[in-house]
C-alpha cells in the first residue's frame, strides 16, 4: 500500500484526571524525524512516544503535539513545609531582634515564601497510559489518512505510466522510417561531395551513424523501468525511495534519447518523456 508522507491527525479523551488531545502533522522528509512536545508532568512518556511512532511511519518529518488539561476536581489540598516554615519564622524574629525597624510578616506573606507550601505532584500514571492508549489511536487515524492520499498518488502514478508507454510506442513506430531517413541523408551529402568512395565504405559510416542514432536500447530500458513501476507499487511496504530511484532512471533514459533524437517526431518524443516522468518525480516526492 502505497503512502503520503503528508498528513494530519487529531484525537481526545477525558478521563477523571485530565483531558488528552494529541496532534500528529507529518510532511515531506528524505527519513523519519519526529518531533515530540509533551507537558511537563507527562516528559517521561517521550522514549515510549518515539516507539511507537516509530513502529508505524517509516518517512516524514512528524509534529507530535500532547496537550493536557489536568481536572479541577482532583485533591487540591495544600502542605506546609514545617521544618521551612520554623526556619523562616527564627530568621525573622533574628531579624526584629536586630532591627528597631524591623515588622512581622503577616500569614500570606509567609505562604508566598518559596518552599513554605508544597502543592502535591498529581499521580500521573493514568494519564500516561491513557496517552499512550490515545496515541495508537492518533497514529491509525495518520495511517489510514496517509494510505488514502497515497492511493490518489498510486491512480495519477499509474495514468503517467501509461502516457510513457504510449510515447514509447509512438517512438518505436517511427524507427524504419527514422532509420531510412538517415540512410538517405547521409547518401545524399556523399553525393554532393561528390564521393565516389566504395560501397563497403558508405556501408561502414552508415552502420556508424545508425549506432549513434539508434534508441532501441534506450526504449528497452524504459520499457523495463516502467514495469519496474509497476511492480513497486504493488508492494505492501515504503516505496518512495524506490520509485525516486527509477525517476532518476526515467529521466537518464529520456535525456539520452533527446540527444540521439533524428527528426522533429523523436524529439517531441522525448519532451513529452520529460513532461510525464516530472510529473511523476512531484509526485513520488511525497511517497513514504
Amino acid at each position: 500500500m502505497i503512502r503520503s508522507m503528508t498528513a494530519f491527525a487529531r484525537v481526545s479523551a477525558e478521563q477523571e484526571q485530565a483531558a488528552l488531545v494529541w496532534e500528529l502533522r507529518s510532511v515531506n522528509h528524505r527519513y523519519l524525524e519526529a518531533f515530540v512536545r509533551l507537558p511537563e508532568e507527562l516528559r517521561v512518556m517521550e522514549p515510549q512516544v518515539r516507539e511507537r511512532v516509530s513502529a508505524r511511519l517509516g518517512r516524514g518529518k512528524l509534529e507530535c503535539v500532547l496537550r493536557c488539561t489536568w481536572s479541577t476536581g482532583l485533591d487540591s489540598s495544600l502542605e506546609v513545609d514545617e521544618q521551612r516554615l520554623r526556619m523562616l519564622l527564627n530568621a525573622c524574629r533574628e531579624v526584629e531582634r536586630r532591627s528597631t525597624e524591623a515588622t512581622s510578616p503577616g500569614v500570606m506573606e509567609l505562604l508566598r515564601w518559596p518552599g513554605v507550601v508544597r502543592e502535591p505532584a498529581p499521580d500521573t500514571a493514568p494519564a500516561v497510559e491513557q496517552a499512550m492508549t490515545l496515541l495508537d489511536q492518533a497514529l491509525a487515524e495518520l495511517v489510514a489518512t496517509r494510505e488514502r492520499e497515497g492511493q490518489q498518488i498510486r491512480d495519477l502514478l499509474l495514468t503517467r505510466l501509461d502516457g510513457i508507454e504510449q510515447q514509447l510506442a509512438r517512438a518505436r513506430q517511427r524507427l524504419p522510417e527514422i532509420q531510412a531517413h538517415v540512410r538517405r541523408k547521409l547518401e545524399g551529402r556523399l553525393a554532393e561531395l561528390g564521393s565516389r568512395g566504395d560501397s563497403e565504405r558508405l556501408e561502414q559510416e552508415l552502420v556508424f551513424v545508425a549506432q549513434k542514432m539508434d534508441i532501441d536500447e534506450e526504449l528497452d530500458r524504459l520499457d523495463g523501468h516502467v514495469i519496474e513501476a509497476r511492480r513497486v507499487l504493488e508492494r505492501d511496504e515504503p516505496v518512495g525511495r524506490r520509485l525516486d530511484f527509477l525517476m532518476q532512471e526515467f529521466n537518464r533514459e529520456a535525456n539520452t534519447l533527446g540527444s540521439k533524437s533524428a527528426d522533429s517526431e523523436t524529439t517531441a518524443v522525448s519532451v513529452e518523456l520529460k513532461v510525464l516522468i516530472e510529473q511523476m518525480r512531484e509526485q513520488v516526492q511525497n511517497v513514504e
